[in-house]
């Protein structure tokens, strides 16, 4: 990073409009400090050596104030330094600031992530209360529970959540479980004759997989090593 681009950068951190990804946090902050303390160094240098350098005039002066030679650059040289250590130290302190609200920021993004599927449940457990509190013929209730059911997979699949196919499909390991095997002659591939436990997936990524038991066309091959 060149000079300008620093100048810049301190210049969006002052006026609030600066972007940044949260993981160059760290680095910036770093460069910052060791940019402070290369400024106090060499003033701190200068001042020992009593001379200076104004900026851009490549003119070196006497910095002791008790020096005849002391001028109106030495006082400008003073004021630029003194005012460059005030911006460094008030940036790096907005800098900090500025972390620690985004660092904050990102840990409210982990914690509230699932707030808006938390939200959209809590209907589907008013409709279990109300359900279990109402009264009335075994087969009303079954028709209640069917309707929580439907409307948890509406929810479901709103979300990206997919169930896995099973019944019927080819063995595949990526997706099925395979807890138990049998022989079948109607087969020629290892297929899921029974499901145990459904599976399902997230926006294509397991979630779970599915429970079955396989049918084997008369082979001792293990499903689960193809």
């Amino acid at each position: 990073m060149n000079d300008g681009d620093s100048s810049r950068d301190i210049e969006e951190i002052e006026s609030g409009e600066f972007e940044i990804e949260p993981e160059e946090l760290g680095d910036i902050e770093a460069a910052m400090r060791e940019a402070l303390r290369a400024v106090e160094s060499s003033t701190a240098e200068a001042t020992e050596k009593g001379i200076a350098e104004v900026p851009g005039q490549g003119v070196v002066v006497p910095s002791d104030p008790e020096s005849a030679d002391v001028g109106p650059e030495v006082n400008q040289l003073r004021a630029e330094v003194a005012d460059l250590r005030d911006r460094s130290t008030r940036t790096l302190a907005d800098f900090d600031n500025f972390r620690k609200r985004a660092e904050k920021e990102r840990d409210d993004d982990r914690r509230f992530a699932t707030s808006e599927v938390f939200t959209l449940l809590l209907p589907v457990i008013d409709n279990l209360e109300r359900a279990l509190s109402a009264e009335g013929p075994e087969e009303d209730l079954k028709v209640g529970v069917n309707l929580i059911l439907r409307q948890i997979k509406d929810l479901l699949a709103s979300s990206g959540v997919e169930r896995v196919a099973a019944m019927g499909e080819l063995f595949d390991p990526q997706f099925h479980e395979a807890v138990s095997r049998h022989e079948d002659p109607n087969v020629k591939e290892p297929t899921v004759s029974h499901e145990l436990q459904s599976g399902y997936t997230l926006h294509g990524r397991l979630l779970r997989p599915s429970v079955v038991k396989v049918a084997m066309p008369g082979s001792d091959e293990d499903p689960g090593s193809s």
